[in-house]
This record gives structure tokens, sequence and C-alpha cells, in this order.
């Protein structure tokens, strides 16, 4: 299972433009992810990743604004890569998106340009 990774990509600005407390930001993560297994809870890859729950790999990156962030989406949509973009209620904004867990080579080289989320 080792290259099987769930990729996680979070906008930066919701903390310094948006002065949302960390705790928020996380919760936005934990939404996506928690969407993205549910909605893929049959795929053969996620259903691999989930059988070793002491060994899942994540990977968080950071986008910069939302417009970096949906055209991440549509990207991933075009190829057909499943995924689950996050949108906070009721304020109706793009926070996050989570892929649902692939082969590494299968989807890095989609996100390969977000750098790793900064505390």
């Amino acid at each position: 299972m080792s290259n099987i990774v769930q990729y996680i990509v979070v906008r930066s600005d919701l903390r310094s433009a948006l002065n949302w407390p960390m705790g928020a930001v996380i919760a936005q993560c934990c939404h996506a992810a928690t969407a993205v297994m549910h909605l893929n809870a049959g795929d053969s890859d996620t259903v691999e990743y989930l059988n070793d729950l002491d060994n899942m790999h994540k990977v968080v990156l950071e986008a910069k604004d939302e417009a970096a962030l949906v055209k991440l989406s549509e990207k991933l949509k075009e190829n057909e890569i499943k995924h689950k973009l996050w949108i906070e209620q009721p304020e109706n904004i793009p926070t996050c998106i989570a892929l649902k867990p692939y082969v590494k080579d299968t989807v890095h080289k989609y996100v390969k340009n977000f750098k790793l989320l900064k505390a």
C-alpha cells in the first residue's frame, strides 16, 4: 500500500487574508477528506488504503487562493480524477480539495506545483 496516497489541498489565504483560526482550516480538510472517502468507499484504491489505517499516507498542500483551488478542481474534473471540492456553508466559500486515495504516480502531476501547507 505504500504507493497509495491521499492529497489534500487547502487555501492558505483562509488564515493569512481571511484570518480563520487554524482549527477551522483543519476542519475544512477533515470535511473534504471524509466526504471523498464516503463518495469513493467502493473504489479499490480507497479500500486498500483504508485496510491499513495505521499506515495511511496523506500529503497536505496549500493553494494560494480560491481561484487556484477552483482551477485545480476543474483540471481534476477534466482528467477524471475523483475528488471533493469542499464548499463551506452557509458562506458558500470553496476551501479545500481532497482527492480520493490514488497510486501516487497517477495524480502527482496534478499537484506537484503546490507547496506543503505551512503552519
